[in-house]
């Protein structure tokens, strides 16, 4: 296609023909009387009559053009509209009308607040006449929108509306604006447009939501000389709209007021009057048997190659199609008539019409012109439909309720229809999701080099990058990639690298399926993968570059070279020192060593971390076969850097085992994949880490949210149904309510609707699972590395924690985690990693120590995953209670005390409840909440204790110990406190007690009755512990429980006490806080007491 000429008839394809006697036997073209008919009916003149001249002078492919030309010049003129100052093209001023930290759209027409109170105000004020302009409300909190002036100055804390020059409308809060606010309005939602209307001649403001007018907002707005009034909006953080000054058609246009852009008045005729000549096209047919015109079926039409139909439709199209490139022109023109097709109903297949206009702008447009139109045209359906309502209703969707109601055959109806609906709306995402993983493919595509770089190689660079922003800039949102892409991209990514890792087992039967794949051990100390300034579990990477030293190469043959070495710690100024005397006397190969290697000018650039300098610049060296180092001898090292790196670097050759250097001998010598596919499963675990988890647990509040105005509407459906029928106020505001709890609930349904599809389908927990088993294996693997293990980045058990979390608690009850391929032995091991890492010593981040010992917390509190730790070797388990039973100080006690109570919950006395009997009586609605477990302890997990403790003379009195010393401190932590809050509810002046201490307090109560409970544990399991005098130890220890014991009882049980008083406040946060649970421990205590007095020596 070339581009289009003003002399010639058709600049697109040379239609024109030798002679008008060759035309119906060259071309097929009709006779000239038939064709003068046929363009007639198509190109009709403006008034419908046709001249006697036309009929002297017959209408042809020749002289087509020209009558087209003066068709399309009738009535072309624009309107001009006084009142407006500023560009033709109205936008946000992003350049100096703007206030705080936004995030403005490529088109700058959407805003999304970025800091505290942001206000932005357009390109072009207005100071006579009747204006409007709408806005696509994203996001329903807090905003202000409306109009100001150029003096307006904003900041922070005042927005549109706070000052005394600007006027603004607050759907949040439901208020106006003007310096004072007062009551107005509707409250918004998601996907409502609001209206900006100011009437410049009567000097008001009003706003419409929905195109429903809400009613004269200001009036006596200050107008005169130097006074003119720009489009403004402030928002707070995260909050986004869209908006739109008149560059596409006005949703709800309002008769009198003008768009503050001017509608393309000249071009919109233009593009009706082609618009109607297509469809004349379409409804006009040719019988050239009968040499007449005829009308046509238009759902049938097709072309059927038709010489005088395509020529026609090619002069259409010469004019047509470049104004499909107008945003304006699409929207009201083109998408109008697709939907009006669709309007009889039915799927887009059922309307083939619709395929056979794609088919003739593919045929008739330039390339450029297809791709304009189509992008305005996705875009315009997107605003049109993004925030509308499923067509489906919904009853009752979300978590299921433990009690199963029976549904009625109206609800059976609706869920059947959501459920057809949802499964629709998955079929045709899978069409998308596979073209992605075919893309995917083509990208990790190692067989196209082509005498370059092959594909796989540069993704896995640009791969390794993208990770690196992302991981650097955790705190800035604006260079992050958005969550919802990253959930997308892992899932898309794990398919297309399980495809090329079964398809190199098929061609290497000896490699692992991806059904066993992990990440080998030495990736993360061999240098040849970089992991940035991520936290390794033994700490940072330099400090175990130098305290591993040793280990390195005794297990991997590694070497770190000493000059690179000094060269590092120099830079880091927190790291010891190395004296300029003991660089001197260095080896001498090891200064050869030390010149050759140049330092690369970006070593001590700012934006790296400690730990990516050090792996960049460490000097690895293999030694092949093992033998000791001699003194003298020289050492071959490289610096690697992601984008210097090499396909030999990766997969390595001749000898060289690129990213598998290293390997340790517990690592067997079977090939598992291709190195580049290792490093891509390694960087799809730490993508999950970095915002994959969140946004799935993120995505589970819409469900949350569907249950709760589920509810809502049924009680507000009962309340009508109850209503008297004098109230008719009453009656008025629950059927108000009743829309309002409809329509949010449409809206959440149709979310819920593409959530369960895109994020919680059963394909994508498989993929999650998968993730999880990948994780499993590769810490068991670095676990048999000993030492070694402390290389691996924290991420990996993160993610396996997390990724279990995600399947239990994101999934279900849609989905079960039982359905899983090896579900009971996948829980065993990583109850196993959980046991033993949970206090293993070479984990030193505090952070992931505490996660460990929370994950194992949450382990023990249900009865699926409490079997599997019950199914893991003997010595673990006693290995995992040893640890448990070690003196509290020196570590998180508070979470070690948990994991011990929940063992024991259900057996001691008074134990056996899911809720605190004194809540049932305050908040009885509460006492079937899903989140709270039945008790489910484990005696097996308790006979390992009892032996331990029975048996170690050292371990129980050391244990017991710290358990009194920390019930010491904890109580009297909680007196003080209830002291304090007793204090403040005794002033005589208002006041109000910090909750943070209403809640250290009740915190400080729930520990206390734990540690007691632990104390009634540890009597009735091994009661000679305390009775058995032949021990040196018991007398103390029970003169010590006594003396706690009553004090306990003292402050508590003491009529109209301090405990008594704080008790019936009943204040909120401190619910918990009651005589029974805390009495009720001490009563166990003291009834196994007596009972076991036989023990008494």
């Amino acid at each position: 296609m070339t581009s289009r000429g003003a002399g010639t008839a058709f600049s697109r394809r040379n239609y024109r023909l030798t002679t008008e006697l060759e035309k119906p036997k060259v071309t097929g073209i009709v006779n000239s009387k038939l064709l003068n008919d046929y363009l007639h009916r198509i190109f009709p003149s403006a008034d419908g009559i046709q001249p006697a001249a036309a009929y002297r002078k017959p209408l042809t492919f020749q002289n087509l053009q020209e009558h087209l030309d003066r068709l399309l010049a009738e009535d072309s003129q624009d309107q001009v509209v006084e009142g407006r100052l500023g560009p033709s093209v109205v936008v946000l001023d992003h350049t100096s009308g703007f206030e705080g930290l936004l995030l403005v759209d490529d088109d700058l027409l959407g805003v999304i607040g970025h800091s505290n109170f942001g206000s932005i105000r357009a390109t072009t004020c207005v100071y006579k006449g009747k204006w409007i302009y709408e806005v696509l409300i994203s996001s329903q909190g807090l905003m202000q929108i409306g109009w100001c002036t150029l003096n307006c100055r904003f900041n922070q804390e005042e927005g549109v509306g706070d000052t005394p020059d600007s006027y603004a409308y607050d759907g949040n809060r439901v208020r106006k604006w003007n310096v004072t606010t007062t009551n107005y309005g509707k409250s918004w939602a998601a996907g409502d447009i609001v209206s900006c209307l100011i009437d410049l001649d009567e000097g008001t403001i009003a706003f419409c939501l929905n195109g429903v007018s809400l009613g004269t907002a200001f009036d006596n707005i200050t107008r005169g000389a130097g006074m003119a009034y720009f489009p403004a909006i402030s928002l707070s953080f995260k909050e986004s709209v869209a908006f739109n000054f008149g560059s596409r058609p006005l949703c709800y246009p309002v008769e009198g007021y003008h768009p503050l852009q001017d509608m393309p008045s000249v071009d919109l005729i233009k593009a009706h009057k082609l618009l109607g000549y297509l469809k004349n096209v379409i409804h006009t047919g040719i019988d050239v048997l009968e040499g007449k015109l005829v009308e046509k079926d238009t759902s049938t039409w097709q072309l059927q190659g038709e010489p005088t139909v395509l020529i026609t439709l090619a002069h259409i199209f010469n004019h047509f199609a470049p104004l499909m490139c107008k945003v304006y022109l699409v929207e009201d023109v083109l998408m109008n008539f697709l939907l009006s097709i669709l309007e009889q109903g039915g799927a887009v297949e059922a309307h083939p019409l619709i395929q056979q206009l794609l088919d003739l702008m593919w045929l008739l447009m330039e390339d450029y012109e297809v791709h304009e139109c189509l992008k305005q045209l996705l875009m315009s359906l997107l605003r049109a439909y993004r925030f509308s309502p499923i067509i489906p209703d919904l009853g009752l969707q979300g978590k299921e309720s433990k009690e199963v109601k029976e549904e009625s055959a109206e609800e059976r109806l609706r869920r059947r229809a959501y459920d057809r609906g949802c499964q629709r709306l998955k079929k045709r995402i899978e069409v998308v999701e596979d073209l992605q993983v075919q893309i995917l493919k083509l990208l990790l595509n190692n067989r196209d080099q082509g005498g370059g770089e092959a594909s796989r190689y540069i993704f896995l660079n640009k791969f390794r990058k993208f990770l690196q922003e992302n991981a650097s800039n955790r705190g800035n949102l604006t260079v992050l990639c958005p969550p919802e892409y990253m959930v997308c991209f892992l899932h898309r990514l794990i398919s297309a690298l399980r495809c090329y890792w079964d398809g190199y087992r098929a061609k290497n039967p000896a490699a692992l399926s991806s059904e066993e794949a992990y990440v080998p051990p030495q990736l993360f100390y061999n240098g040849k993968v970089d992991y940035f300034d991520l936290q390794r579990l033994g700490g940072l990477l330099s400090h175990l570059k130098k305290t591993l030293k040793d280990d390195l190469v005794l297990k991997a043959n590694i070497v770190i070279d000493p000059a690179e070495l000094q060269a590092v710690t120099m830079d880091d100024l927190d790291e010891d020192e190395e004296s300029a005397t003991s660089t001197a006397q260095r080896p001498i190969a090891a200064l050869a060593i030390g010149s050759a290697l140049s330092r690369p000018s970006w070593l001590s650039s700012p934006t790296l971390g400690r730990a990516n300098r050090f792996l960049s610049t460490a000097a690895v060296s293999l030694m092949n076969p093992r033998r000791p180092l001699g003194a003298l001898e020289k050492m071959k090292a490289r610096t690697l850097n992601v984008e210097q790196r090499t396909e030999e670097d990766i997969e390595g050759s001749h000898g060289n085992e690129g990213l598998l250097l290293g390997r340790p001998p517990e690592e067997l010598e079977q090939p598992i994949t291709e190195n580049s596919l290792l490093e891509i499963l390694d960087g799809i675990v730490m993508m999950y880490n970095l915002s994959v988890h969140q946004q799935l647990g993120k995505m589970v509040g819409v469900s949350d949210d569907v249950n709760e105005y589920a509810l809502a509407l049924k009680d507000t459906e009962e309340k009508i149904s109850r209503c008297p029928k004098r109230r008719r106020d009453i009656y008025e505001e629950l059927v108000k309510s009743q829309k309002v709890f409809s329509e949010k609930l449409n809206h959440l349904s149709r979310r819920l609707a593409w959530i369960n599809v895109t994020i919680y389908s059963k394909e994508k927990m498989q993929d999650i699972y998968w993730l999880l088993c990948v994780c499993i294996r590769t810490i068991e693997h670095g676990d048999r590395t000993g030492s070694l293990f402390a290389f691996m980045p924290e991420f990996y058990l993160s993610v396996a924690m997390n990724s279990y979390s995600a399947l239990k608690n994101y999934f279900s009850p849609v989905h079960s985690m039982e359905e899983l391929p090896g579900y009971e032995d996948t829980l065993t091991r990583l109850a196993a990693i959980l046991a033993k890492h949970f206090a293993d010593s070479r984990i030193v981040g505090t952070d992931i120590r505490d996660s460990l010992m929370q994950a194992l917390a949450s382990y023990v509190c249900y009865p699926h995953s409490l079997r599997a730790v019950e199914r893991i070797p003997e010595e673990q388990r006693i290995t995992m209670m040893r640890n448990l039973l070690a003196p509290y100080e020196q570590r998180p006690w508070a979470q070690t005390n948990w994991i011990l109570v929940r063992l024991w919950r259900g057996c001691g006395f008074g134990y056996r409840y899911t809720r605190l009997p004194h809540l049932l009586k305050t908040k009885p609605e509460d006492a079937n909440l899903p989140s709270l477990q039945k008790p489910c302890p484990s005696t097996l997990l308790q006979q390992h204790m009892a032996t331990l403790l029975c048996s170690d003379c050292e371990m129980a009195p050391s244990f017991l110990n710290s358990v009194l010393n920390q019930l010491n401190w904890a109580f009297s932590e909680f007196i003080g406190m209830i002291q304090e809050i007793q204090q403040a509810a005794e002033r005589l002046e208002r006041n109000f007690v910090d909750s943070r201490q209403l809640k250290v307090c009740a915190t400080c109560f729930d520990l206390s009755v734990s540690l007691l409970r632990v104390l009634e544990m540890t009597i009735t399991l091994a009661p000679e512990i305390f009775l058995d005098w032949s021990r040196p130890s018991s007398e103390l220890l029970l003169r010590r429980l006594a003396q706690l014991l009553n004090q306990v009882l003292n402050r508590v049980t003491a009529e109209r006490n301090l405990f008594d008083r704080v008790v019936n406040l009943r204040l909120p946060g401190l619910e918990s806080v009651d005589h029974y649970p805390i009495l009720v421990a001490v009563t166990g205590i003291l009834v196994q007491l007596l009972v076991d007095t036989d023990f008494q020596g």
